[in-house]
């Protein structure tokens, strides 16, 4: 295994890259952020989507080796709109934050891929490299002013349909989330973690 050493990025320099990104490609603050736009016109690349690629090589999408295409699951591409934007703003991390480590790898086709990434890099390193690239895409398509923003309206509403946000029971937690994923086109699960991550749900008012 060629040695490789994931580079650190801590979570406020991930934040300051992503407000840059925003700041540069999304400058009308335009939600939900126009992901597809930004890869294909602004970083000039190609969007390629893949029959199969999710059930032969249980993945969505990868970042070629010249970094130039984002192929992505068909059926992801076609019937799955919120996980195929945030597989967009990931691979598009991934140029962003690790070209380095895709210049050291040779691959051109999944396969070869998966095997360049088990040879180039140990789990340990590329699980650092995931986390930098999911966390960046979570800040691109759910920026921070934007996600409070709709959070505390639908905390709001949701208090006044008589819903107690901090009663499990009634679901209203899971019924906030849902509904702000939608406005910014990703799934709950996305928004779950972004509010976790801004400490929202811990001061709700």
């Amino acid at each position: 295994m060629v040695e490789f050493k994931a580079p650190y990025f801590s979570k406020g320099e991930l934040r300051t890259r992503a407000e840059e990104f925003l700041a540069a490609h999304n400058p009308s603050g335009e939600i939900p952020v126009p992901i597809e736009h930004i890869v294909e016109m602004r970083f000039g690349m190609d969007i390629v989507p893949v029959p199969g690629l999710q059930a032969g090589f249980d993945i969505v999408g990868f970042l070629t080796n010249d970094m130039q295409e984002i192929r992505v699951d068909e059926y992801v591409y076609l019937n799955r709109l919120n996980r195929y934007r945030f597989s967009l703003a990931h691979e598009l991390a991934h140029r962003i934050l690790h070209a380095e480590l895709w210049r050291q790898m040779h691959f051109n086709d999944i396969a070869s891929w998966k095997t360049a990434v088990t040879q180039s890099i140990a789990e340990k390193e590329y699980g650092f490299v995931e986390f930098h690239a999911n966390f960046f895409a979570g800040l691109i398509l759910v920026p921070t002013p934007d996600l409070e923003t709709e959070f505390r309206q639908c905390v709001a509403m949701a208090r006044q349909q008589g819903l107690d946000i901090h009663d499990e029971a009634t679901g209203a937690q899971e019924l906030v989330e849902s509904y702000i994923g939608r406005a910014f086109d990703v799934s709950r699960d996305v928004i779950h973690k972004r509010l976790e991550t801004e400490r929202l749900w811990a001061c709700p008012e």
